[in-house]
């Protein structure tokens, strides 16, 4: 039997069913972000005690503060509460310090921070934003080098500075946007391996750094997802194997490859979850996040066995205010509250 066809000939959408457990684990996800709010009396959560739930905070959000700014603001389209809304549009005006910080991290603080507000003050803050990333682009080097507001030297190509600044750029500068993903691409996946840091020295050129390894989780799922929006946003078809080599073959991976016996990071797999929304694997993406739901989620809401920082042995299997972000929005997308590509 044909499918019935619409008034204009053409068949219509069939909406995807919603897996059983993606709303109650929302709705669960939701709450623990109102528990978060109460708890950490007006700074930033980072990541959590996976005994106590306790958040460890920071007072400007460092780098995550545009992910807490955004599950307040999921929040607030879920509850439609009028405070909820408040609270949302405080915290991402206080984001508005980074704004000329010298980090290209300020693609996750914006980019995501400003994603699903709807505010008109909102919207002039990631303006600005984006053309105080497009500012520091360096034609030289074919990206924005990663900064020197957390220490270190500024001249380096990290892959998580990818993420977020790929679409915020493109707001303002599409060819810069498309340099500097296809710049990391090009030093990230070079030589059949992966390297996810490199310092730059004249005269000699790029050279790797040690850190993060190669079998860093977040290496592939950061890349991952700027992939999806660059084939979104840039019409970057070419990119379509790249997508299919960073997608890993693990639901939860390990946080670094090369030890098998350690800990897991559940967030690499959120951010994984979403890339594959944002690139059609529907499919695939659910699998993912029932294994997330139905392994890592706590009752309360937290998503546990995160992964921060294996080396330095910071937060190894915490509730990392990312993750939950990540787990939030494609749960968002499941079950229809926002669409794959709206952030």
């Amino acid at each position: 039997m044909p499918p019935v066809k619409g008034s204009n000939g053409v068949a219509p959408r069939t909406c995807p069913a919603v897996p059983e457990w993606a709303t109650p684990a929302l709705e669960s996800v939701l709450r623990r972000v109102a528990i978060t709010q109460d708890e950490v009396g007006g700074r930033f959560p980072l990541f959590a005690d996976p005994g106590t739930g306790r958040w460890t905070t920071t007072g400007r959000g460092s780098w995550a503060g545009g992910f807490w700014a955004a599950l307040l603001w999921l929040r607030a389209r879920y509850t439609k509460d009028d405070g909820d809304h408040e609270a949302a549009a405080e915290y991402t005006g206080r984001l508005a310090d980074w704004v000329h910080a010298d980090t290209a991290t300020r693609g996750l603080i914006f980019w995501y921070g400003t994603a699903f507000a709807d505010t008109t003050e909102s919207a002039a803050l990631r303006e600005r934003a984006a053309h105080a990333c497009r500012n520091a682009y360096d034609a030289e080097l074919g990206l924005v080098p990663w900064g020197s507001a957390f220490g270190g030297p500024r001249f380096l190509a990290r892959v998580d500075s990818v993420p977020g600044m790929v679409p915020l750029l493109a707001t303002v500068d599409v060819p810069a946007a498309e340099s500097h993903l296809r710049r990391h691409l090009e030093l990230c996946l070079g030589d059949g391996g992966f390297g996810w840091s490199w310092r730059y020295e004249r005269p000699g050129g790029w050279v790797p750094c040690d850190a993060p390894p190669p079998g860093w989780s977040r290496g592939r799922s950061w890349l991952l997802l700027a992939v999806a929006d660059a084939v979104h946003l840039l019409h970057a078809d070419d990119l379509a194997d790249t997508a299919g080599y960073l997608a890993p073959e693990q639901a939860v991976p390990l946080a670094d490859e090369a030890h098998p016996g350690g800990p897991l990071d559940t967030s690499a797999a959120a951010i994984t979850a979403v890339a594959l929304l944002k690139l059609g694997h529907r499919e695939r993406a659910v699998r993912v996040l029932e294994e997330l739901v139905r392994t890592q989620l706590s009752d309360d809401g937290r998503l546990l066995d995160g992964c921060y920082d294996l080396d330095a042995g910071t937060a190894t299997r915490h509730e990392l205010i990312w993750g939950d972000f990540y787990l939030t929005y494609a749960l968002a997308v499941l079950t229809g509250l926002v669409e794959p590509q709206e952030a």
